[in-house]
């Protein structure tokens, strides 16, 4: 879940806590059930799916297979399978298993994840779900997410649209919070960009000082 909607289901809810709580968790149709979650007993971390759950071994790796460092980006794998994983997919078993050759000696899920120190990952989005503007590989969810950070939006969808000389450039669709009138919207669509721009000097800035 991104932070504002699990920031909603909690207040909104969940009373703030007091009549329930948000067990976030990701999971696919081939695992049978949820390999990363936030049990009741865990702190909540918003943007972050949880830690891997019993029985499930889960990495961020390269293309190689190698671990990633906590907090930088790279493939999600499943290093060993468990008692609810699917073994095949009806008709196809060559299927399944090429994702398990794709990433040596792994189950390799197709999603982009980020391992915190703690254990805690955060599921970015599909591994061909990216846009490649002017060189730089971008996440759609990363850019989503940046976008609803923004006091005045709701919601928002990202896709890429062809550009000669970038490549591709970025398209958002957003829905404003309630409050927020159609006049808003010539002074927001030059605030977004300027909110993103800060964002992502900031991510970067971060990544070079460590």
């Amino acid at each position: 879940m991104n932070p504002e909607a699990l920031n909603w289901a909690y207040r909104v809810i969940c009373g703030n806590g007091t009549t329930g709580f948000v067990a976030d968790n990701w999971w696919q149709t081939e695992t049978g059930g949820p390999c990363l979650g936030t049990l009741p007993i865990m702190a909540t971390r918003p943007a972050k799916a949880g830690k891997a759950l019993p029985g499930v071994i889960a990495e961020v790796v390269d293309q190689q297979g190698n671990k990633m460092p906590p907090n930088k980006g790279g493939l999600l794998v499943l290093r060993k399978p468990f008692p609810h994983m699917l073994r095949t997919v009806y008709g196809d078993p060559a299927r399944y298993a090429q994702d398990w050759g794709k990433v040596p000696n792994a189950y390799t899920t197709g999603d982009v994840a980020v391992c915190d120190q703690d254990g805690y990952f955060t599921v970015v989005g599909r591994a061909d779900d990216v846009l490649n503007v002017a060189g730089h590989r971008i996440g759609t969810a990363d850019v989503e997410g940046a976008l609803v950070s923004h006091s005045s939006v709701a919601e928002a969808a990202v896709i890429g649209r062809p550009d000669e000389i970038k490549g591709e450039n970025i398209k958002a669709f957003v829905i404003l919070r309630i409050g927020h009138t159609g006049g808003d919207t010539q002074d927001i669509r030059f605030q977004l960009p300027r909110h993103l721009f800060k964002l992502f000097c900031k991510y970067f800035l971060c990544h070079l000082c460590k």
